[in-house]
């Protein structure tokens, strides 16, 4: 199996790192990763401006953009293959509930869905505690020593051991706890919680008023509003690898025949 893998935390990563290292002995395994840490990319692509690839010293093809444009050269020109996976990851920091709407990580994941291909997203919730920690916005500093990615890392070699034929139009998001793997309390089968919205924005002390320059830094992610038995949040809280199928589908298709009589009103009424 050809396995294209990629993040969003940057090319040096150590999640990364830890992926390629225990997936290599496994697969075939090509490395293409954001040149510099992307978190919160979401699925943006470099659109007005052309993009520089290079290799590092782990040959690793690093990619002056996001973890979008990643995936999309990769799998839409710049190999000489097509990947038959994506593995996006290991993101320092979970990806749970409303997450997957800025995280790179999935974003990754989510490109090589529309380019044909099943993925998966795994993150390590660090600190699963402290919801500073969970933002996509702001990462920490990691620290390979102290944070478990090679759990993260034997998790996902599990998972691809054992995958069935995974549908093209399915993306996993994995998120792990920064556990030692034998304290690790299984795997669950979970839907996406939900947060609380995030914190006020902060206006930084280099504001400028008189010249009307202002600072702002986005404040930190919400806490958890729907965290119950079932969610990704209830699972990792617990302990428990979680495994939530996506889909791309935005399309509330329970609103569609309310819509579409409240526009047959407003045509009554012209």
């Amino acid at each position: 199996m050809k396995i294209l893998l990629s993040n969003d935390d940057g090319a040096d990563a150590p999640g990364l790192a830890a992926l390629a290292r225990t997936l290599a002995g496994h697969f075939e395994i090509t490395v293409v990763a954001p040149e510099e840490n992307q978190s919160g990319a979401s699925n943006s692509l470099s659109l007005r401006r052309t993009l520089r690839v290079r290799k590092n010293e782990n040959d690793f093809y690093c990619v002056d953009g996001t973890p979008a444009d990643c995936v999309h050269l990769a799998v839409a020109g710049m190999l000489d293959f097509r990947p038959d996976l994506v593995i996006a990851g290991i993101n320092h920091g979970a990806n749970l509930g409303d997450d997957v709407l800025y995280s790179g990580t999935v974003a990754a994941a989510i490109e090589g869905r529309f380019l044909g291909l099943p993925a998966i997203a795994v993150s390590l919730a660090v600190d699963v505690g402290d919801d500073d920690a969970l933002s996509p916005h702001i990462n920490q500093p990691s620290d390979e020593t102290r944070n478990h990615y090679d759990t993260a890392a034997e998790i996902a070699l599990r998972l691809l051991r054992n995958l069935r034929a995974l549908p093209r139009d399915t993306i996993l998001n994995v998120n792990v706890p920064d556990l030692p793997m034998g304290e690790i309390a299984g795997m669950r089968a979970t839907r996406l919680g939900a947060r609380h919205p995030s914190q006020p924005a902060i206006e930084l002390d280099s504001t400028d008023k008189k010249a009307g320059v202002r600072e702002y830094q986005i404040g930190a992610i919400g806490d958890s509003a729907d965290a119950g038995p079932g969610t990704d949040f209830d699972a990792v809280g617990r302990g428990a690898v979680s495994v939530t199928p996506l889909q791309i589908d935005m399309t509330r298709h329970g609103s569609v025949e309310n819509i579409a009589d409240w526009l047959r009103g407003i045509g009554d009424s012209d």
